[in-house]
């Protein structure tokens, strides 16, 4: 919130622009960062799956910010959902968004993010780096997929649809072997690829609890 209870944010849903860099993880099930206790981890021979991204928000979206997330591929039934356990932003209106209206526990930290290059940091130590490297390529593909989270003892769903140029990457990532991301410290991604010049909606107007 701002001054005298004023949102620093946009309403929902965000409209947003921008590029980003993905990498998929399979790791043991007893790696797996905690997610609400109403839905499960997506399993598949003992391991479980994690999405971290480099995004850069850029202008012409309702915000521009940088962000470093992780996420667990979960479940809700047979449903399936993107829990986000770890993500740091460097705009105080996207984590204070984030938090309020869909339950993301969004945290601030200091970002380097160009085309090959990404850094973050907080005042306690280094997050992560990585060299980044790849092209989106044509044609522009949709993508849609629902996020889960606990927002105060609430599961709410927040569905997520984009477009993008989407094109195989290579993402060198260094973790800090101390740092909140310590789980995915000396692993190796089975993918990556990049999504540019995405456009993204996020959120709807009302929204969805279940």
């Amino acid at each position: 919130m701002g001054i005298d209870g004023l949102r620093s944010y946009p309403p929902s849903p965000w409209s947003l622009r921008g590029r980003m860099h993905v990498s998929v993880w399979a790791v043991p099930l007893a790696s797996v960062p905690a997610v609400p206790s109403a839905v499960r981890p997506f399993r598949l021979f003992g391991r479980a799956f994690i999405g971290t991204a480099w995004v850069d928000y850029q202008p012409g979206g309702d915000l521009s910010y940088r962000e470093l997330l992780s996420a667990v591929l979960t479940r809700d039934g047979w449903r399936p959902r993107v829990t986000i356990t770890h993500i740091w932003v460097d705009s105080v209106a996207s984590r204070d968004g984030g938090r309020e209206l869909w339950g993301i526990p969004k945290d601030l930290a200091s970002f380097s993010l160009s085309g090959t290059a990404a850094s973050a940091l907080t005042p306690d130590g280094a997050i992560a780096s990585a060299r980044l490297s790849g092209r989106g390529l044509p044609p522009r593909l949709p993508v849609g997929f629902r996020v889960l989270q606990d927002l105060a003892g609430r599961l709410v769903t927040t569905p997520v649809r984009s477009t993008a140029r989407y094109g195989p990457a290579r993402v060198a990532w260094t973790i800090a072997p101390d740092g909140p991301l310590r789980f995915l410290a000396g692993r190796r991604p089975l993918l990556s690829f990049v999504a540019a010049d995405f456009r993204m909606r996020f959120g709807t107007a009302q929204r969805v609890v279940v």
